[in-house]
């Protein structure tokens, strides 16, 4: 998209075609990240011609006539010296374009730099993940064999509303009619989904009855106090006013607390090196759920008991 800021370049992108912008954003990305641009670069990536890449280089420059230069030599245009992006570059979808390539073509992409990245060891099997997205767009039921760590291998029907990564695995956000309550089903646990056509979601199994998924909890995460270096840490997670300020769903703060590595329990006990941020306030865990993922946790029936001896320990 366009980055949005009072800036004349955008009354031009305004009357752009959609195919177009989209190849626009790729020269600026190139110049931007790679600091080059060919023609062919352009003829590769979208299947047009040198006609049509020189007309969208021609746009470019109109659009932004102080991003590039021609250089005469090698005939490769270079960022100029007082380069601009005219589109915001999500970080995240920079860092995957670089590192698996930019775009969703049907041939592989290759990557843009050297770059090594986790791989993941569990997967989905397509096969299965498709029912369930499709269920999901189409608000249906789906029936399937789920193995389940704690009853095993039994028929569900589930009302599947949502897919939630844990940084590790996906899962599926859902109603279960069996212990009618909403859970995260693990895709890689699902066996044969099927989505069930003709049947019925009721009222009381759509997401807007799900208490933890509709329940947005604000944290504020500092430096862990042991921390040797907090400067680093303040500038590895950009902190303002030493507090970094996130919002989840409730249904995600165990796995998202768990994947960031934060100390949340209320005297900072974990290992700083490990866990190098603090959750401030554990008491912003009361009523989340899954909060038993989160490191160092401590239920606020602990804590207050805790803080009652200590006061009875303090009166003796």
């Amino acid at each position: 998209m366009p980055r949005q800021r009072a800036d004349p370049r955008h009354e031009l992108l305004l009357h752009v075609p959609r195919a177009q912008l989209e190849r626009l954003s790729y020269i600026d990305f190139r110049l931007f990240f790679l600091g080059e641009l060919r023609r062919n670069d352009l003829m590769e990536r979208f299947g047009t011609g040198p006609a049509g890449a020189t007309r969208d280089i021609a746009t470019y420059r109109q659009i932004a006539p102080q991003n590039l230069d021609l250089n005469a030599s090698t005939k490769v245009y270079e960022p100029a010296p007082g380069f601009e992006p005219v589109f915001d570059h999500d970080p995240q979808r920079t860092l995957t374009a670089l590192s698996k390539g930019f775009g969703e073509g049907i041939d592989k992409e290759e990557p843009l730099l050297r770059c090594e990245t986790p791989f993941p060891l569990s997967e989905p099997d397509m096969t299965v993940l498709a029912p369930i997205t499709r269920a999901i767009h189409r608000g249906k039921v789906v029936r399937l064999t789920y193995h389940s760590i704690t009853s095993g291998k039994e028929q569900r029907e589930i009302v599947p509303f949502g897919l939630v990564s844990n940084g590790v695995r996906w899962h599926a956000r859902a109603y279960d009619r069996k212990s009618r309550d909403f859970r995260d089903f693990v895709l890689t646990r699902m066996e044969a989904p099927q989505v069930l056509e003709e049947s019925l979601i009721l009222r009381e199994e759509s997401p807007e009855h799900d208490v933890q998924w509709s329940r947005i909890v604000e944290l504020e995460l500092v430096v862990h106090p042991d921390h040797p270096r907090p400067d680093v840490v303040r500038r590895d997670y950009s902190l303002t006013d030493g507090v970094l300020k996130v919002k989840a769903r409730a249904t995600n703060l165990g796995y998202l607390l768990q994947l960031w590595r934060v100390d949340c329990s209320p005297t900072h006990n974990l290992r700083a090196l490990e866990f190098p941020l603090w959750l401030r306030d554990p008491f912003a865990l009361h009523g989340v759920e899954n909060a038993l993922l989160a490191p160092g946790y401590v239920s606020p029936a602990q804590i207050f008991g805790s803080l009652a001896k200590g006061s009875e320990q303090g009166q003796g």
